[in-house]
């Protein structure tokens, strides 16, 4: 991804020393780790040096200076919660008029900018010298994880230092709710890191339209909670919901202009998060063929096949290779979703004899044993052959791979895992025992389905909180903890089949908590030190 979040890994001058033994935590992979050597963990609400919270090793150090005017300060409370504190005896910091956010760094102009203006603080700019009261942020610590912080509390100052400017963001994201919930930042040291290196939203636009405002404000509040993607799905049967120069006959009237699009990706890239796009392919696409009925798909009887394209016509491939190629200068993440579900020509008993042209179209380019599965899996594969130029990470959706297929799905395809209802569903283990990496968008917990369609209700926050954490992709069950490591996250999903069913007001105001509890789980899966009652008054109380 092209994009001025450059990754400064030396340490620098102005960094906080943090004391012998202290630096930034990080780890390399991203998957957890724990304090450097030296610090002692803490979950919300413990005195370090008591306990450990959920897979944090305790550690001991020595104990504060004693003091005789502050009693030793309490951990935070912010959601995501922090992963560890080490307290301290002193008054800790709240933002008084004429004091400053200063940078180490130009990197962290924008960071700095931000926190300045949320705090009611002045922002000086690339400052050496520290002054009482200053908020400081810095780049250092080395390599590791680049969403990793530490936030120091110390002398009537705060100092945010991380390996990259993504983890200063997380940091200042910290402070903020620390003087929003409670006045006062505490005493003491946060170390503070990501479970899942992807931590996701994902809006239905095709088949409701929201407003830019509408998903800005979104991305304001997945910035606050330290959500680091968002999923924009803009093609489906019901529309195509962003301007085209290439294909502007498909565009529906009612869609987000390109200018549109790119201040959203500019306010997202401010927060870091990345805009994920994706055009499902090869069913889902009724506003593409509306356009280009030449191109539905149609059954032996003649009878169309709804929303699914025609893969054995060329011109059903170069349309949507136009459109890929189109908006991946649009979107400029380093991240893509291809779809590949649900396409209905694989849905009846035998796909060969109702579809005898995508039979014929399999058997020319996959020989006599070839498949219409096969057929679709190399659809699936030619399209991110077409994304892969744009040096894109890509993924599916898990019901587009295919059980006993001769063509075997890429293997950079990365696995988003939503359901196991659907006809021919393969368990999660399938793809994790095969190496893939899988993103968790487990329908029973995480999708919030307008209109309530089948079997859907809307996810509550405290089913998440108490149940999910990243290993249950399907169903109520996780999968064996040795597959952690390939679970890169998961994303809560918005999905818009009823569109009248739910204002843009009522969505936001239904998905507040349900977001709220899935940054908790997703940024440590662990057994949360609050009870839902006290998470969601938490929550109240940061706004």
């Amino acid at each position: 991804m092209i994009r001025k979040r450059a990754v400064v890994a030396a340490a620098v001058v102005g960094t906080v020393a943090l004391g012998t033994g202290v630096g930034v935590w990080a780890s390399a992979d991203g998957g957890g780790g724990g304090p450097a050597s030296g610090a002692r963990q803490t979950s919300p609400g413990r005195v370090a040096g008591t306990g450990a919270g959920p897979g944090q090793p305790a550690t001991t150090s020595a104990s504060p200076s004693p003091s005789r005017s502050y009693p030793l300060s309490r951990a935070p409370r912010t959601i995501p919660a922090v992963r560890s504190h080490t307290p301290a005896r002193g008054p800790g910091w709240k933002p008084q008029r004429g004091e400053r956010v200063v940078v180490s760094d130009p990197e962290l102009a924008d960071e700095g900018r931000l926190v300045a203006g949320e705090l009611g603080l002045a922002y000086a700019g690339e400052k050496s010298d520290a002054r009482a009261g200053d908020v400081r942020l810095a780049l250092g610590g080395g390599g590791g994880n680049q969403e990793s912080y530490t936030l120091t509390v110390r002398d009537g100052r705060v100092d945010i230092s991380g390996p990259g400017e993504a983890g200063v963001f997380y940091g200042t994201r910290t402070l903020k709710q620390e003087v929003h919930g409670g006045g006062t930042a505490p005493e003491g040291v946060v170390r503070d890191q990501p479970a899942k290196p992807v931590r996701g939203f994902m809006l239905d636009i095709a088949r409701k339209p929201y407003s830019e405002a509408w998903i800005e404000d979104r991305i304001r509040e997945l910035g606050d909670l330290k959500y680091n993607e968002l999923g924009l799905h803009f093609s489906d049967d019901q529309a195509f919901r962003i301007e085209s120069s290439s294909h502007p006959e498909i565009v529906s009237r009612d869609h987000l202009t390109k200018a549109q699009v790119k201040r959203i990706v500019a306010l997202a890239d401010s927060r870091h998060i990345t805009v994920v796009p994706e055009i499902d392919s090869p069913g889902h696409l009724g506003a593409v063929i509306a356009a280009h009925p030449d191109l539905q798909l149609r059954n032996v009887n003649g009878v169309a096949t709804r929303g699914a394209i025609d893969i054995s016509k060329d011109a059903s491939a170069r349309i949507v290779d136009d459109l890929l190629n189109e908006y991946a200068g649009l979107f400029t993440g380093d991240r893509w979703h291809l779809g590949g579900d649900e396409y209905q020509a694989l849905t009846v008993r035998d796909p060969q004899a109702s579809y005898p042209q995508l039979a014929a179209a399999a058997r020319r380019k996959y020989g006599a044993g070839g498949t219409v599965a096969d057929l679709a899996t190399g659809w699936l594969n030619d399209r991110a052959t077409t994304v892969r130029a744009h040096d894109r990470t890509m993924r599916a959706w898990n019901d587009g791979f295919f059980r006993g297929t001769s063509v075997q799905p890429a293997k950079d395809l990365q696995v988003a895992y939503w359901t196991g209802k659907e006809i021919g569903a393969r368990p999660p283990a399938e793809y994790l025992s095969a190496g893939r990496k899988v993103l968790n968008y487990n329908d029973e917990y995480l999708y919030y389905v307008l209109g309530q369609p089948q079997t859907f209700v809307y996810p509550t926050g405290q089913r998440i909180y108490e149940q999910w954490n990243p290993r249950v992709l399907r169903g109520t069950t996780a999968v064996p903890a040795r597959y952690d490591g390939q679970i890169l996250g998961g994303s809560f999903a918005v999905w818009s089949d009823r569109p009248n069913a739910q204002t843009e007001g009522q969505v936001a105001a239904g998905i507040r908590m349900p977001l709220r509890a899935t940054a908790q789980k997703l940024w440590d899966p662990g057994k949360p030190a609050l009870s839902w009652a006290d998470f969601r008054k938490l929550a109240d109380r940061l706004g």
